[in-house]
């Protein structure tokens, strides 16, 4: 039995080639039991790869992963019993119904009678109506519930959710997102990968950033933030058809009567609608815009690029 000490997952110099490319290059991970992690990066970046290699789908070239302590190869079945993975892709069977499918993924782990489990499941991702309907006939939001289930359904400690929003409605993202938030709350530990950068900042408490099969960044989410140079004060503004140089000079954009000037303090703030009135605009609409992880990641990855 694991420790509270020990990592959920543990990741060690992995390495992956196929052929001569190289998707992961050395990546060094931990986290730790009951985070809400973001795996965040560009497409190619190694996620997808790194993901695979967590469930055994894929032996890396050089390197360990752990899950709960366990090797996901010299230690496979425990690994895989600790873990829940929601894939990207919509991959189902569809000869059986909802609650069918659900019973055979738990017979998987030799769980058998947990038809109470399976009820609360349906219910907290609104299925209940579905359970008894074929996979054929749901729509892809409903196929995606039903993936979230599947993996959640031999109750693993550790949750990892590849692009779990992608192409669904508000919906059952807000449904989603409340039943793992109740699970993280509970004590499971989440890693989500999204390219909607705005859920990984409400959500994650820690992110890792990958490109090119590194890890570029690993901080808390405010920290991460914080690396961000500016904040953004935004304007709408009347009576400027174009950018005065004073205001070009502090990298000033104007669009369609919108204007928004980056600043480092808000000391500065005083100062730059000073300068804006003397470029004779009228002020009609303030707001002081915060660094996003939008701005961050942009940021680390031009860097980095560098």
């Amino acid at each position: 039995m694991p420790s509270i000490d020990t990592p959920a997952i543990q990741v060690r110099g992995a390495v992956k080639q196929f052929g001569s490319l190289q998707a992961l290059a050395g990546v060094d991970l931990e986290i730790r039991q009951g985070e809400f992690f973001g795996l965040l990066g560009p497409n190619g970046a190694g996620k997808t790869t790194l993901i695979s290699g967590l469930a055994g789908l894929q032996r890396l070239t050089a390197g360990s992963i752990q899950v709960m302590g366990h090797d996901v190869i010299a230690d496979y079945r425990e690994a895989r019993r600790a873990l829940g993975v929601v894939p990207q892709e919509l991959v189902f069977d569809p000869f059986f119904s909802v609650r069918e499918l659900l019973r055979i993924q738990s017979g998987y782990f030799g769980i058998r009678k947990n038809d109470d489990w399976i009820d609360e499941l349906l219910a907290s991702l609104d299925l209940t109506t579905k359970a008894d309907t074929n996979m054929r006939q749901l729509s892809g939001g409903m196929k995606r519930r039903v993936l979230v289930a599947q993996a959640l359904v031999h109750k693993p400690p550790v949750i990892v959710l590849d692009e779990p929003t992608a192409g669904v409605d508000v919906e059952l993202r807000q449904t989603l997102w409340a039943f793992i938030r109740k699970l993280n709350e509970a004590g499971h530990t989440i890693v989500l990968t999204t390219h909607y950068l705005e859920e990984a900042e409400e959500l994650c408490g820690r992110i890792a950033m990958l490109k090119a099969g590194r890890v570029v960044a690993l901080d808390s989410t405010p920290n991460l933030l914080s690396r961000v140079s500016h904040h953004a004060l935004k304007l709408r503004v009347a009576g400027l058809s174009s950018l005065p140089a004073s205001l070009a000079a502090r990298d000033a954009v104007l669009q369609a009567g919108g204007l928004e000037i980056p600043f480092a303090s808000h000391s500065q703030v005083e100062g730059l609608l000073a300068t804006v009135r003397e470029a004779g605009a009228e002020i009609l609409e303030v707001e002081i815009a915060k660094p996003d992880l939008e701005q961050a990641f942009i940021e680390i990855m031009e860097g980095e690029g560098a």
